[in-house]
């Protein structure tokens, strides 16, 4: 039984009095005050938080000594990061959910915070890592496309890049990008916030998510920029920025789900 004061009461996903998430509206500079948040949250929870980055930068840096010799893979997987992000950085957000309550900041109870909602948070997995996988195969689709000889080494790419002689590939990468980009970050902006917090269905936090995207499309378009942003800066860096940016990024995500879902109404 929950105790009284608990935000995640009767509310299972068998529970019928269980509202849809109301979505606000919220002011353009909002996702500054996440991210101020999130610096707060990080300061004040800085081991726990501090091991998530490690594990972000670790990813990133086996991806890219595994692939060193397969830059068009690197590529596909290293942006596909973004897609799977909400998703690896539930940690992240049960820690800012533990120090809103005045609880501890521990790294334990994190590691299995899944569980709480284990069925739905595995149905968005499940969402997720279909876009991710769809996204990387369009992802090699577009360089068989542009390079049906043979394929550039690494450096050649590059300099290629640099010298701005493939505009058509840019233009058809990045445009194929934005597409699953937009898709994950529609349908995550609080699905998993949500889920944790009020264990919500998947279906209805996915919606919840894309409403928030609807009623909020310049805020919204400011939050994915800092988040293209903060998470460039942290790969410029060798992986070693991701250690910081991404415990940012994902306490400030669980402020965006305080400011964008009006509290639950405890159902009588």
């Amino acid at each position: 039984m929950a105790r009284q004061n608990d935000p995640l009461p009767a509310g299972t996903q068998d529970d019928p009095a269980l509202p849809f998430p109301a979505v606000r509206e919220v002011s353009l500079g909002a996702p500054l005050r996440w991210i101020a948040r999130g610096i707060d949250d990080l300061k004040a929870c800085a081991i726990p938080s501090l091991f998530y980055g490690f594990c972000f930068a670790g990813m990133g840096l086996l991806l890219t000594i595994t692939l060193r010799h397969a830059y068009e893979y690197v590529a596909a997987l290293t942006s596909g990061f973004l897609i799977l992000g909400p998703f690896l950085a539930m940690g992240l957000y049960e820690i800012s959910r533990r120090r809103e309550r005045g609880e501890a900041c521990e790294l334990r109870p994190t590691l299995t915070v899944w569980r709480r909602n284990a069925g739905n948070i595995g149905l968005f997995a499940v969402v997720l890592g279909v876009l991710f996988l769809l996204w990387a195969r369009a992802s090699m689709v577009v360089f068989a496309l542009f390079y049906t000889n043979e394929m550039p080494d690494l450096s050649s790419f590059v300099s290629q890049l640099l010298r701005l002689e493939n505009l058509e590939f840019l233009a058809a990468y990045f445009g194929v990008g934005m597409l699953f980009a937009f898709l994950a970050f529609a349908a995550s902006v609080v699905a998993v916030p949500l889920m944790l917090d009020r264990n919500q269905d998947a279906i209805s936090s996915m919606l919840a998510s894309f409403s928030a995207l609807l009623r909020n499309p310049g805020t919204m378009l400011v939050w994915a920029f800092l988040i293209v942003l903060l998470t460039l800066f942290g790969f410029l860096l060798f992986h070693v920025g991701l250690i910081v940016m991404m415990p940012i990024l994902g306490h400030a995500t669980w402020h965006a789900y305080r400011d964008l879902i009006d509290p639950r109404q405890t159902p009588d």
